[in-house]
């Protein structure tokens, strides 16, 4: 039997399990692709319980795994590529955010690890501008967008405790958009804030409960993924475009792949799931 589900204009065939996954303990936290098409597939494992094993796991656009590194990532929660190439792994635990060449060399880290608030507190998402400027979503134990030079020096932030705009209770993901607007998903208020790239509050998203993840498209909709759980795809204003129950449980991570497909991450059960145009 086969699932289909269909998202706006666009009809999509549901494939899951989808792609050639390690066995392990290690479940899939999020999911992200380079400008080759290449999908890096992120396991987290409880480095207290488990063995050493690597947490990013690299596929090809079929889903046949052609690479793996990470081992040394303890608590892999969100991951992003850089407009250079490198692989952002937020260790969430380790407040750091870890730099991998996509052939998995370390390149180096943002942040004290294993120092709360030096200046990560359990981070949650990192997400780039062309230009190489970083943002990180500051997290489980902070309120707070964290900015970046692209040489990896600070500049500035935003954000605090609370429910007004620009205040967070878990900025869980985050994204900047082609005409340089960061959403935030601030997941515990149940919403979506946009801001500029300097930190000005421009509008929110409230048709959301509890936000996972967010991504944008070419044509500069917003998709979110929620714990109802659902995907929704807004306008760049926020209007319901469409929306789907793709997965079971709610999908922790996702990434739209330039042949068309959704990339999602469930946690439980834990598999990449793939929504393949039709």
């Amino acid at each position: 039997m086969t699932l289909h589900v269909t998202i706006g204009a666009q009809r999509y065939l549901i494939q899951r399990p989808w792609g050639e996954l390690p066995a392990g303990p290690g479940r899939v936290s999020d999911v992200g692709v380079d400008a080759q098409g290449h999908i890096y597939v992120l396991l987290r494992a409880d480095s207290y319980e488990d063995l050493p094993a690597p947490t990013v796991v690299v596929l090809d656009a079929q889903g046949m795994q052609i690479g793996l590194f990470g081992e040394g990532v303890s608590d892999g929660h969100m991951l992003a590529t850089a407009p250079d190439g490198s692989i952002h792994v937020v260790d969430r635990d380790a407040h750091e955010i870890t730099r991998f060449r996509s052939d998995g060399l370390k390149l180096g880290a943002v942040g004290k690890r294993h120092f709360a608030g030096e200046p990560f507190n359990s981070p949650c998402d990192v997400c780039f501008a062309p230009d190489g400027t970083m943002y990180v979503g500051d997290g489980y134990a902070a309120s707070r967008i964290h900015r970046f030079r692209p040489d990896g020096t600070p500049d500035g932030g935003w954000g605090e405790p609370g429910r007004g705009p620009g205040q967070f209770c878990t900025p869980h993901a985050v994204w900047l958009n082609a005409a340089g607007e960061l959403a935030v998903c601030d997941r515990d208020n149940s919403r979506v804030q946009i801001f500029s790239a300097d930190g000005a509050f421009l509008r929110e998203i409230t048709d959301v409960f509890k936000p996972m993840d967010v991504v944008s498209d070419a044509a500069g909709n917003w998709w979110v993924t929620d714990q109802v759980p659902r995907l929704s795809v807004f306008s760049r204003e926020g209007a319901l475009v469409g929306r789907a129950r793709a997965v079971l449980n709610g999908a922790h991570g996702m990434a739209l792949h330039p042949d068309g497909g959704v990339l999602l991450a469930e946690m439980n059960p834990s598999r990449l799931t793939r929504l393949a145009p039709v």
